[in-house]
């Protein structure tokens, strides 16, 4: 709810009654999305708006634009989509900032989540925005939350990973995988990437091991894995397991070949409740992120050891998103794409 207080602003964009951003009025591919002038957002007692700098393109930003799988439409608007902005990933400076939000002024360098994000301003919730990491500029580190948060709570939370253990990323050259792979070699494990061969060196350049090129060779079968982590998807998960050991663990990141429907969630559930009412055999979990200050912080401290790189291939500017969203749909990406604003004058 919009504030009864005004907000504390810096002067400059917030005073615009206009700003521009990627907006679609329908679903559908990338033609249904483009950039134009929409009211400036203002932010409400507990939220800050951004200047945002650069913006990242991640997989849910596809779905939200073509309203699949169509269960998502539950919660995004059936026949039309309820909130007309894109963008979730965001990296920027503080412009305002409600009267009940503490611990952030105007002026601060932030990175996390916003409310379409693919914008010159943007609102957050304080919850979901920490300080940049040190070092890194904000166009690059706009590659970094949402995909690296994945990363870091499937290891973590799901698969709990321990040094020591063998973990095989499934979908490594991604937004997600690229990221899987680092923070699982910074974690000690000993890390082998599955990848198109094309894409081979760049997840050796992030710490694997070992390059499995799923276009070359077949999936190891060898019960060899602690952990493995199906970001790809489109592999049936009776294959997956016979990579893991037994006493370890399958987790269900992703997948882009599932139902239009259900998209991967039946696949996820099923092969979850499975996995529980099975005596013997590796666990197998099904995975849903969120975004928290307390793991963008923890995920900015693994950036500044110099042990999580951003995985930035390369930027488009605020009038091509639509563009950016096409390459990302189409599978092409080697890491993470970027949106990026219009420097101001």
């Amino acid at each position: 709810m919009p504030s009864s207080q005004p907000a504390q602003q810096a002067a400059g964009t917030s005073h615009r009654p206009t700003i521009r951003a990627a907006v679609r009025s329908e679903y559908g591919g990338p033609e249904v999305v483009e950039v134009r002038d929409v009211p400036t957002p203002t932010p409400g007692r507990r939220q800050v708006l951004l200047r945002v700098v650069a913006a990242g393109v991640d997989r849910g930003q596809v779905h939200m634009m073509t309203g699949t799988p169509s269960v998502m439409r539950l919660a995004t608007g059936l026949r039309r989509p309820r909130r007309t902005g894109l963008g979730l990933e965001v990296a920027g400076v503080v412009e305002a900032v409600g009267p009940d939000v503490t611990g952030l002024v105007v002026g601060d360098a932030v990175y996390g989540a916003a409310t379409s994000s693919f914008a010159e301003l943007a609102v957050a919730d304080p919850r979901k925005i920490a300080r940049v990491p040190t070092g890194v500029d904000l166009v690059r580190v706009a590659a970094l939350p949402v995909s690296g948060l994945t990363a870091l709570q499937a290891l973590r939370d799901v698969a709990r990973v321990k040094a020591g253990q063998r973990v095989l990323v499934i979908g490594a050259s991604g937004g997600v995988g690229s990221y899987a792979v680092q923070l699982a070699a910074a974690m000690g494990c000993d890390v082998v990437g599955v990848c198109s061969a094309a894409k081979a060196d760049l997840v050796r350049s992030l710490g694997a091991s070992e390059v499995v090129a799923y276009d070359e060779q077949e999936l190891p079968a060898d019960g060899a894995f602690d952990v493995v982590l199906d970001i790809a998807g489109g592999r049936p998960v009776a294959e997956l397991r016979k990579a893991v050991r037994p006493a370890g663990t399958l987790v269900l990141v992703g997948d882009e070949t599932g139902s239009t429907v259900t998209g991967n969630l039946g696949r996820q559930i099923r092969a979850s409740l499975a996995s529980l009412v099975a005596r013997r055999g590796p666990r197998v979990r099904m995975f849903v992120s969120s975004t928290r200050r307390a793991d963008l912080e923890e995920l900015a401290g693994y950036v500044e050891r110099g042990q999580v790189r951003p995985t930035l291939e390369r930027t488009f500017p605020l009038e091509e998103t639509a563009t950016a969203l096409a390459h990302v749909h189409e599978g092409r990406v080697r890491g993470k794409v970027v949106v990026e604003m219009p420097k101001e004058s």
